[in-house]
């Protein structure tokens, strides 16, 4: 049995253990934040003074094989291959690789794109599950469809690299959709480097409250879910200032699944995307800078803020709980495969900081915030607080998540000016202040379940419900027609 004094002391090393982590954490986070804010300064004032068009032109830009991996997309399918189709980009096809689906997905493309079986012989570079057969759109010719036997994602991502015609390729989810000048973005550090960037990716953005019209979004609202507005803000500071943030120093390890850019011999020397893995991209992207690193090759993997693909969210807790549980478990599995790197010095910057960014601030960070929400009832239970104490406290424990969301919505607004409305914005910023009192501890709750279940070694992927992207308008518009 443990006495009050053991208590209460083993109460003061955890109160003061949080306190020093969080404020160690808000000075990083703070550091990322001035250097993307001076980042994004600087790319402003580029996009005034460049234009993109000579890209469209150029000899230097790359053909780029865009890779759709479809498991059941039945109701996504054919917009989002509308919108890639029309991307403005000199020279690129589209390739969907059908991983087994057991809805109406190859009939959406049958009926729209009337397919046509086609003699396509790859080079097997990776291998695949089985390739039953390989259709070419005869309306357009550049839309590509492999209908293989399910093997997830990773394999169907395999399937279209061996299948593609093109020195890069882009991945994207089959539910999202690509503003028409996306591509060029992403290609213009790659141009513009002479090949030294061998990875660049841009910005997540949610569909959810928006109007589409043609795959093309004509009108970008806010949502009026508190839980999908609460993502759009968690976006925002994910993507401004953590990814902006490391990409400035060649430190970026996650090129999102959703929207990335690859030069193709790289990635297949690296072994192409593992298998049986949740987070294949993330696992992909460590890898490449492990392969670099242990080849000495000086190559960089970048962020682009300015091109944006359009994705829907979760809407309901339970789906956003099975999403963001499958995250932290394909987070913990590639910290896992790739533990050596860990601190390691021999994997520069990657190594010493982004790695050891990644497991002790969000891998670890839910369970040190878990043991932060019960300091103070401890305290107060123990009659041990100190009141300057407890202002500290709970003063880090605002700024570590509610006024750094509302700096990156205001980042966000300083770099794109998307939303027109200034209501919206109001509307962002305010909310953002709520995070830390409910948002966040909803977050750590499942993102603690995701690290039991990669403890356990149970879990399953989940299950996205989608909505036709033609069918999602404002929720003004819902109001009024139910």
């Amino acid at each position: 049995m443990l006495s009050s004094e053991t208590i209460q002391n083993i109460i003061n090393v955890l109160s003061w253990t949080v306190l020093i982590y969080m404020i160690l954490v808000i000075i990083f986070y703070s550091t990322l934040y001035l250097i993307s804010a001076q980042m994004v300064r600087k790319q402003r004032f580029r996009r005034k003074e460049s234009s993109y068009l000579p890209l469209m032109r150029s000899l230097y830009t790359r053909p780029v094989s865009v890779l759709v991996p479809a498991y059941n997309e039945e109701y996504t399918i054919v917009t989002s291959v509308q919108a890639l189709l029309a991307l403005d980009y000199p020279e690129h096809e589209v390739i969907v690789i059908n991983d087994g689906s057991s809805d109406g997905t190859m009939d959406e493309l049958f009926k729209t794109y009337e397919l046509e079986k086609e003699l396509r012989f790859p080079r097997i570079l990776i291998g695949s599950q089985p390739v039953k057969h390989v259709y070419r759109s005869r309306i357009d010719a550049r839309l590509i469809v492999i209908d293989k036997e399910n093997g997830g994602k990773a394999d169907a991502l395999n399937a279209g690299i061996d299948y593609s015609s093109y020195p890069y390729f882009c991945s994207l989810d089959a539910d999202s959709i690509l503003e028409r000048d996306a591509l060029l973005k992403v290609m213009k550090p790659i141009v513009e480097s002479d090949e030294d960037v061998i990875a660049t990716c841009g910005s997540i953005f949610l569909v959810n409250g928006c109007t589409i019209e043609g795959g093309e979004i004509v009108e970008i609202r806010t949502p009026k879910q508190r839980i999908v507005l609460m993502q759009m803000i968690e976006y925002f500071r994910a993507f401004l200032f953590g990814r902006l943030g490391l990409s400035r120093f060649n430190m970026l390890l996650i090129v999102s699944g959703a929207f990335g850019l690859f030069q193709k011999a790289i990635v297949v020397q690296a072994g192409g995307y593992k298998e049986g893995l949740v987070g294949e991209d993330m696992e992909l992207v460590v890898r490449l800078h492990r392969y670099m690193k242990e080849n000495k090759i000086d190559k960089r993997i970048e962020y682009v803020p300015s091109p944006v693909c359009w994705t829907q969210a979760p809407d309901t807790m339970e789906v956003l709980r099975s999403q963001r549980s499958r995250w932290h478990r394909g987070l913990a599995e590639t910290l896992w495969t790739h533990k050596r790197m860990i601190g390691n010095p021999r994997y520069g910057f990657v190594g010493s900081v982004s790695m050891l960014y990644f497991f002790l601030i969000e891998l670890l960070g839910p369970i040190v915030e878990l043991i932060g929400y019960f300091i103070i009832p401890l305290n107060l239970l123990v009659g041990t607080l100190n009141f300057e104490f407890g202002v500290v406290l709970l003063t880090v424990a605002l700024l570590y998540g509610s006024l750094l969301s509302a700096g990156a919505v205001l980042l966000e607004e300083w770099t794109m000016h998307r939303f027109k409305n200034v209501k919206e914005l109001i509307r962002l910023y305010l909310w953002s202040l709520t995070e830390s009192f409910w948002y966040r501890p909803i977050l750590v709750f499942f993102k603690l379940g995701g690290l039991i279940q990669f403890m356990t070694g149970r879990g399953q992927w989940g299950k996205m419900e989608r909505q036709r992207l033609d069918d999602v308008v404002t929720d003004e518009v819902k109001e009024k027609t139910s």
